[in-house]
């Protein structure tokens, strides 16, 4: 058994992992796009109410198991999980089948939904688009909780649990397979935005007019930037639910998962990859520390220690907009031609120039 302190830094580290993956696809459309992105919850919430209410009946369904509207409700919904989780811990190419086709499924939900909302607003520029994406955010929030059916409504869901065949090791396992994918996410998103398209986003960021000049479709670009962001988004809304084992439609709040993604893009660098991840970590390890030990400063407050974990967010964030505005690892600008090709160009110049000179 692991001293609780390793289980500690574990549990840091999934919660890190999940929303670093949260923050990339943000910072991919805020950073690196321009889009004022106020509606990320609705992609999280996406993959997580898709991985909730979808293969659970499938599986329910193939098993000769209730699937119907009565999957969702709580008297019926545990016991029919428990189930499905049994046999999946029978069966481990189904487990690990199950498993992946749960994220795919949240990945392409996701970018569905980041399609649909993005149809209406797309146009709009600034508050507005910020404005409409922060309304649809909440939209769906709503609907699971208030339609049973779907994911438990008030009382949640259960999840099948394709890890059950691990057993006393699932909780490690997970932890290390969900850390695994995050790193794997950073990777993707650094290649994107580092290819042609990744410049062609820089370039609509600092100047629609250019990017018109140049031949390039706005809306497309926008539209492409959100579908992706909202699919990378959407796959750590269905890992969160897979590591918890529930899907809660109360515990996806705009708090949560935009205005926390906003801190900790905003603390290690609006539109640096490698800065939001030192921001998400940072930010983590203070939050958890505050969770943990402010009841133990109560005394030394003159409020609520309950309020103390937003009270210092709010706090950090004005800090960071008047000391660091650009966050810890600000972006660097790449150049499209490499260093040494420019080095030899500039020499080239030079020795042009030199040859003038003495003619």
């Amino acid at each position: 058994m692991m001293p609780p302190f390793v289980y500690l830094i574990i549990h840091i580290m999934v919660e890190f992992s999940i929303f670093m993956i949260v923050t990339l696809s943000l910072n991919l459309e805020v950073g690196h796009t321009g889009i004022p992105q106020f509606g990320r919850v609705i992609a999280v919430i996406a993959g997580a109410f898709a991985v909730g209410a979808i293969p659970g009946r499938i599986l329910a369904y193939m098993m000769g198991l209730p699937y119907g509207a009565e999957y969702a409700i709580y008297k019926y919904n545990y016991w029919v999980v428990d189930e499905i989780s049994n046999k999946l811990a029978a069966n481990v190419p189904l487990s690990i089948t199950y498993f992946i086709l749960s994220l795919l499924l949240a990945a392409v939900c996701g970018a569905a939904v980041g399609w649909l909302t993005s149809r209406p607003a797309i146009r709009l520029r600034e508050a507005y688009l910020g404005i409409s994406l922060l309304a649809f955010g909440d939209v769906l929030m709503w609907i699971g909780y208030n339609y049973e059916p779907l994911v438990g409504g008030s009382t949640a869901t259960a999840v099948p649990d394709p890890f059950r065949w691990i057993w006393k090791y699932r909780f490690t396992v997970v932890s290390f397979v969900i850390v695994v994918i995050a790193f794997m996410m950073l990777l993707i998103v650094e290649r994107l935005t580092k290819s042609p398209f990744g410049r062609t986003l820089k370039m609509l960021r600092d100047n629609e007019l250019a990017a018109t000049v140049f031949g390039k479709d706005i809306v497309k670009i926008r539209t492409r930037s959100l579908v992706i962001g909202s699919s990378i988004a959407a796959v750590a809304g269905a890992l969160y639910v897979i590591y918890s084992g529930t899907c809660n439609a109360a515990a996806f709040t705009r708090l949560t998962w935009t205005f926390w993604p906003w801190a900790y893009m905003m603390l290690g660098g609006v539109g640096s990859n490698i800065g939001v991840v030192i921001g998400v970590l940072i930010f983590i390890i203070i939050r958890k520390l505050i969770v943990l030990y402010r009841f133990e400063l109560a005394p030394y407050l003159p409020f609520d220690p309950i309020w103390l974990e937003y009270t210092l967010a709010g706090l950090a964030i004005i800090l960071i907009v008047l000391f660091r505005p650009y966050g810890l690892l600000p972006e660097k600008p790449e150049p499209t031609i490499p260093p040494e090709r420019i080095r030899e160009l500039l020499e080239e110049i030079r020795k042009e120039e030199e040859t003038e000179v003495q003619e």
